[in-house]
Order: C-alpha cells, then sequence, then structure tokens
C-alpha cells in the first residue's frame, strides 16, 4: 500500500519536478523560447542583410529626402534601462518565492523584506513603461516623417520596415509577459502558496528574462551599431 501511494505521489507531482528531476513544465518553456529565439533570429537575418546592401546607415529617410533616419537613442537607452532593471526585481521574486515570502514583512521602504508580490508588481510597473515608452516613441517617428523630417514609418524604407517589426513583435512579447505576471498574482492571491505556484513563478521569470536579453540584442544592432 505505501509503494502505491508513493507511486501516486510521485505521478502528480512529476510535471513540477523534485530534487533530481528538472520541472517537465519549466523543460517545455525553455523548449519554446527555444523556438522564439529562431524567429528573433530570423528577424535579425533581416536587419544585417539589409545593413550589408546600404552604404548609408542609418538608410536615408527617402528618396527624396537623403538624410539619415534619426533615432532617439537616449529615449531609448532610458527606457532600456528601466527593462534591465525589471529583470533584476523579478529574480529577486523568484529567490523570495523560493525562500517561501508571498508578502512584505516590513516597510514597503525596506527593500530587503519585500516578498514576490511586491518584487512582481514592480517588475509589472517597470514593463509598463517601457512599453508605454515605445507607444512614444512610434507616432513621434511617423509625424516627424509625414513632416518631412528625419522620421520612418514602416513602409517608408526597409530600415523603417525592420525596425517597427523588430521592436514592434518584441513589444507584444514584453506585453505577453505582463499579461503573465497579471495571471499569475491573481493566482498567488487564491488558496495556498504551493510548489505549483513556485513553478509558474519560476517559468514566468524566463521568458522576462528572455525578452530582455532580445532587447539587450536589438537595442544594441539598431540603436548603437553604426
Amino acid at each position: 500500500m505505501a509503494s502505491v501511494a508513493t507511486a501516486t505521489t510521485l505521478g502528480k507531482n512529476r510535471a513540477h519536478g523534485s530534487l533530481t528531476r528538472p520541472s517537465l513544465v519549466s523543460v517545455g518553456k525553455v523548449v519554446w523560447l527555444s523556438s522564439e529565439l529562431m524567429f528573433f533570429a530570423a528577424l535579425f537575418a533581416i536587419y544585417f542583410t539589409i545593413l550589408s546592401v546600404n552604404t548609408q546607415w542609418p538608410m536615408a529617410v527617402s528618396a527624396n529626402l537623403p538624410e539619415s533616419v534619426k533615432l532617439d537613442v537616449p529615449f531609448d537607452g532610458a527606457i532600456t534601462i528601466v527593462l534591465v532593471l525589471s529583470s533584476v526585481t523579478c529574480q529577486l521574486g523568484v529567490i523570495a518565492a523560493e525562500e517561501r515570502r508571498l508578502r512584505r514583512s516590513g516597510s514597503i521602504f525596506n527593500l530587503a523584506r519585500w516578498g514576490l508580490r511586491e518584487y512582481f508588481v514592480l517588475t509589472f510597473i517597470m514593463g509598463g513603461v517601457f512599453v508605454a515608452g515605445q507607444c512614444i516613441e512610434y507616432p513621434t517617428y511617423v509625424t516627424d516623417y509625414f513632416n518631412g523630417e528625419n522620421g520612418m514609418t514602416i513602409s517608408s524604407s526597409a530600415y523603417g520596415s525592420i525596425l517597427f517589426l523588430a521592436t514592434g513583435f518584441h513589444a507584444l512579447h514584453v506585453t505577453g509577459g505582463l499579461f503573465a505576471f497579471v495571471f499569475l498574482l491573481i493566482r498567488l492571491s487564491k488558496g495556498r502558496f504551493t510548489p505549483e505556484k513556485i513553478t509558474s513563478t519560476i517559468v514566468v521569470s524566463y521568458y522576462w528574462h528572455f525578452v530582455d536579453v532580445v532587447w539587450i540584442g536589438l537595442f544594441s544592432t539598431i540603436f548603437l551599431i553604426k
């Protein structure tokens, strides 16, 4: 009878791993992120292909305006710092989850006593700031283009197309991560803080670190490399 109970317990927890086996949920997430990595690798390949056949980079605004597109590097650098720091707060939340600290145990100004919820709420806010920043930046490029300045649209040139596609798809992934945080925070507010919820926390953190690393690559490639 004892062996049957043990087998049942193992069957229930198999998806969430053990001391000797990784979580199947985590493994599945890593496999899925690998496919997403291939998608962004294709966008990088398109970008460098366009770069290799153009002597002027960034490309000209249009045939009538030979000046290069002007990028707002300081602004993008600022929201990049926010996104990278959100990865730090996300990982601090994972550490709190592994220590079973769901809520803060002290003053809200004492970050060392914060729990998973506080770190993930802060991560959500920082991710929202990043997406809001891009929502502000895109119309500026389009408005500048139609005003005859150094802007661009998705159809104005190959450069505009790949910039809006690459950064736009990344913004969609960040937005998906924000929904994941909301779903997880709602789930954490209900019932006990179980090992399954810790696994969910770790899986969400994998995704968030992924979008952060991809953005570092995109920012370095598009905004820094000339």
